[in-house]
């Protein structure tokens, strides 16, 4: 029968027609307003939702899962005066491992003996040249860079996406935040490492 699968066509193009505003309408005399918070959204995403959905951003955003990864960013433990004491120990081994090649270390130094220190005088990363592989991440054995979920990084000026090292720090609390399943199995590891030497120190 000629018009056979046009019919078919618009037959699935208005089930999914019917769907979106069905479910739109449920949600609405349900909760009182149309999913425009991060329930709404997490259910949007989910499996059970119906139809089309379309985020309006930026005024909404899809929740990013704990292993997304966009930049690198540089973890710091907070002292107890406050002072930021960076895990890197600026040994170079993610700018080497980094694919394009967009990481530069400069190792400080002791301002008296000239001598080189475990800790990063400078540190940069472009952006704009980031590939977001995580293999700095991958390769740190210090456990110093991890991958950000920030991705909302346009800039007019491209120099603006040259990272320095004050703007890469962020604390260990943020990185909790966004990974906490990673950082609960980091904080694991460490206290069975720590329970070890004490059992072999008594």
């Amino acid at each position: 029968m000629y018009g056979k699968g046009i019919l078919k066509g618009l037959g699935v193009t208005f089930k999914r027609f019917w769907d979106t505003y069905f479910d739109d309408i449920v949600w609405l005399f349900r909760k009182g307003k149309r999913y425009h918070s991060p329930e709404g959204i997490a259910h949007r995403s989910s499996k059970d939702t119906r139809g089309i959905f379309t985020i309006q951003y930026p005024e909404e955003k899809l929740p990013v899962p704990e292993e997304f990864r966009y930049t690198p960013f540089l973890v710091y433990e907070e002292g107890e005066n406050g002072e930021k004491e960076l895990r890197c120990t600026a040994c170079g081994i993610c700018s080497k491992a980094c694919p394009p090649q967009c990481i530069w270390i400069v190792r400080a130094s002791d301002p008296e003996t000239g001598k080189p220190l475990k800790t990063p005088a400078e540190f940069f990363i472009d952006i704009d040249v980031c590939m977001n592989c995580g293999m700095c991440a991958e390769f740190c054995p210090f456990d110093a860079i991890r991958m950000d979920h920030d991705y909302e990084l346009s800039v007019y000026n491209r120099a603006n996406n040259i990272h320095n090292l004050e703007r890469l720090a962020k604390p260990v609390s943020y990185y909790a935040e966004i990974r906490p399943i990673n950082y609960g199995k980091e904080m694991a590891v460490k206290q069975a490492k720590e329970a070890a030497k004490a059992s072999k120190a008594d």
